[in-house]
C-alpha cells in the first residue's frame, strides 16, 4: 500500500522552518563604505527566497561605539547609520514578508555600551535616578575587585570607575557593563525596547546570553572548575555557579515570553551554553520558544556527540524545543572546524546538511554555509575581534567567520563591495561564490535548497527521533512510528553494517552508498535514508 506524504499545518511556523542567519556587516554592501547594510540585505531577499528559508536572523544592526561589534549597544531603539535608517530597516521588513520571509533580530539585553546614556548617569554618582541600573560594588579592603569573577574576554570581569571609586560589572569587555537585573526598572525598560521592535513588526528575536541576565546579589566567589579548564581562555576554569545561570533568569525570561505572546507568531531563540540548560530555558511553554547551545558548535563531531546531545535534549524536557546549527558568527566554520583537510569538502558539506535538515528541531543555517564556505585565514594584523587580539595565537578569534559573502567571483572583491572590505575576501572563500553556484544545478547550494524543500513536505522531519546505538555510524529514525531510518557515516573511512532498514527512498538525495539484501556499504562521508513504508512522492 503507498502511502502519500502529506503537510502538518498544526505546528507553529518556527517548529516547521528553516531559519538563516544574517551578519549584516558582511553580507552585502550598497553604500560603498565596506561594510554591509540593510539596503544590501533587502536587495539579496530573491536569493534567500529561491534558498526557500523561512526566516531570517540579523546580528545587531543597533547604535553603537563597534568594539564588539555590535554587541555594545548605545541606542536600543535606533539603526547604527553603518546600517542605515529606520526606514531602510521597515522597507526589509516589508520586502522579506512580501517574500514569505519572517524577520528575527538580536536583542543584547545583559549588557549595554559604556557610551549608553544610562551607563554616563549611573557612574557620574552613587545618587541619582540610574545609580542603580548597573552593577556596582565596593573594593575589598585591599582595593582588590569584589570577587574572583571573570570575564569571558579575559582578566576580571570588573573594572574600577575613579568617579564612583568603585567596581562595575562587565562580563565581556570592560566597554560593556552588565545590566542590575535585580532592579526591576531595568526590567521594564528594557522590555519596552522590545516591545519598540514588536510594534515595527518584527517575528521574533534571538537572545544573546540569555543565562547571563542576573547575578548572585552576594557576589560570592565562583569556584574551580578544572576539569573543564580550556588552556585558551581562564575564564573557563570557573566554575560559573554565581556570575551567571541564576534562577531569577527563568522569571524575566517569562515576562519576555508574556510580552511577544500578545503578538501573532512570534518567537524567540535563547543563546544558552549547554544542552542542559537548552532544555530548561524552553520547557514549560512560558519562557523561550526555542534555544540552542554551542555543543554542537565544538570541536567534536562523531556519532557517539551528535547522538549524545540530542539525546540528552529529549530526555531533558517533554515540552521545549531546539534550534540546531553547525555553524554562526561566533565559531569556526564547520567544514574547516570538522573536516581540516580540503579534499572531500564537497561530499562532506552535503552530509552536514543533510544531517542538519534531517535532526529534530529547527536548523539554522549561517550564511555562506549553503555555499559549502570555508574559514578564513586571518593574519594577526587583520584581526578586529577583541578576543584575537588578546587570546592570540591560541586563539585566532571569530573574525574568519565573519568574512563578507562572496556574491560573483568575476568582480573586485567578490560582488560584496566597490571598496575594500572591512574584513579580507580570500581566494579560498572567492572559489564559492553565490554566482558561480547558482549556474551549477550539482552545486552545494541546490542540495540545500533541494533538501529544505524536501523537509517541508515530509511530516517525520518534525515528528520524534529515535536513536540507534552505534559509534561507528550515526543512526536515526525519525517519526512517531519510526517511519524513515537515517544513516550517516561521519568517518573518512569507509563502513560496512547489516541491511535492517528497508529499501533507500528514492526521492531523498543519498551520497556514496550502495546496498544489497544483506549489506550497507557506506563510503567516506556517506549517507542515505531507508524505510520500509513505500511511499510516494508528495505534490504540493
Amino acid at each position: 500500500m503507498t502511502k502519500k506524504l502529506l503537510i502538518k499545518t498544526n505546528l507553529p511556523w518556527w517548529k516547521k522552518g528553516v531559519i538563516y542567519q544574517i551578519y549584516p556587516r558582511s553580507f552585502n554592501d550598497t553604500s560603498g563604505n565596506g561594510i554591509g547594510d540593510l539596503n544590501g540585505i533587502s536587495k539579496k531577499i530573491p536569493y534567500l527566497s529561491k534558498l526557500g528559508i523561512d526566516a531570517i536572523w540579523l546580528s545587531p544592526i543597533f547604535n553603537s561605539p563597534m568594539k564588539d561589534m555590535g554587541y555594545d549597544v548605545s541606542d536600543y531603539t535606533s539603526i547604527d547609520p553603518l546600517f542605515g535608517t529606520i526606514q531602510d530597516f521597515e522597507k526589509l521588513i516589508e520586502r522579506a514578508k512580501s517574500n514569505k520571509i519572517k524577520v528575527i533580530i538580536d536583542q543584547v539585553l545583559s549588557h549595554s555600551s559604556d557610551a549608553h546614556p544610562f551607563f554616563k548617569l549611573s557612574k557620574s554618582s552613587t545618587n541619582n535616578s540610574k545609580s542603580n541600573w548597573y552593577v556596582w560594588a565596593n573594593a575589598k579592603p585591599d582595593g582588590s575587585p569584589p570577587n574572583n569573577w571573570l570575564s569571558v574576554f579575559g582578566g576580571s570581569a570588573w573594572e574600577w570607575d575613579t568617579t564612583r571609586e568603585q567596581y562595575f560589572l562587565h562580563n565581556f569587555l570592560k566597554s560593556q557593563p552588565d545590566f542590575n537585573f535585580h532592579n526591576e526598572e531595568v526590567q521594564n525598560w528594557l522590555l519596552s525596547t522590545v516591545k519598540f521592535w514588536l510594534e515595527k513588526g518584527v517575528d521574533g528575536f534571538r537572545l544573546d546570553t540569555a543565562n547571563y541576565y542576573f547575578h548572585d546579589q552576594k557576589l560570592r566567589d565562583n569556584p574551580a572548575n578544572k576539569s573543564k579548564a580550556s588552556k585558551k581562555n581562564p575564564y573557563y576554569y570557573q566554575d560559573l555557579k554565581y556570575s551567571i545561570n541564576q534562577k531569577d533568569n527563568y522569571k524575566f525570561l517569562e515576562k519576555l515570553r508574556n510580552l511577544t505572546d500578545k503578538y501573532e507568531q512570534k518567537t524567540m531563540i535563547g543563546e544558552i551554553s549547554n544542552t542542559e540548560l537548552q532544555a530548561k530555558y524552553t520547557s514549560g511553554n512560558n519562557k523561550l520558544h526555542m534555544a540552542y547551545s554551542f555543543d554542537l558548535l565544538r570541536d567534536e563531531f562523531s556519532p557517539r556527540h551528535i547522538r549524545n546531545t540530542v539525546s540528552k535534549f529529549f530526555k531533558e524536557t517533554k515540552d521545549g524545543w531546539p534550534t540546531w546549527s553547525f555553524s554562526n558568527h561566533d565559531v569556526v566554520r564547520h567544514l574547516s572546524r570538522w573536516n581540516e583537510s580540503k579534499r572531500g569538502r564537497q561530499k562532506f558539506a552535503r552530509l552536514t546538511c543533510a544531517l542538519l535538515m534531517s535532526l529534530k528541531g529547527t536548523p539554522c543555517i549561517y550564511q555562506g554555509e549553503e555555499l559549502g564556505q570555508t574559514q578564513t585565514k586571518i593574519e594577526f594584523d587583520e584581526i578586529k575581534d577583541p578576543p584575537g587580539k588578546k587570546f592570540w595565537p591560541m586563539d585566532f578569534g571569530r573574525d574568519g567567520c565573519r568574512t563578507p559573502m562572496t556574491w560573483d567571483h568575476n568582480k573586485k572583491f567578490a560582488g560584496f563591495s566597490v571598496k575594500k572590505p572591512w574584513l579580507p575576501i580570500k581566494k579560498e572563500q572567492i572559489v564559492n561564490s553565490a554566482k558561480k553556484q547558482l549556474k551549477d544545478k550539482n552545486s552545494i547550494y541546490y542540495f540545500y535548497k533541494e533538501f529544505i524543500s524536501l523537509r517541508k513536505k515530509i511530516p517525520f522531519f518534525n515528528e520524534e527521533i529515535y536513536f540507534l546505538k552505534n559509534d561507528d555510524v550515526l543512526i536515526f529514525y525519525r517519526g512517531n512510528k519510526k517511519e524513515i531510518c537515517c544513516v550517516f557515516n561521519l568517518s573518512k573511512k569507509e563502513i560496512v553494517i547489516e541491511n535492517d532498514f528497508g529499501k533507500k527512498m528514492p526521492f531523498l538525495p543519498s551520497q556514496h552508498i550502495k546496498q544489497d539484501s544483506k549489506k550497507i556499504k557506506i563510503s567516506s562521508y556517506g549517507f542515505c535514508f531507508f524505510s520500509k513504508i513505500d511511499f510516494e512522492k508528495s505534490k504540493r
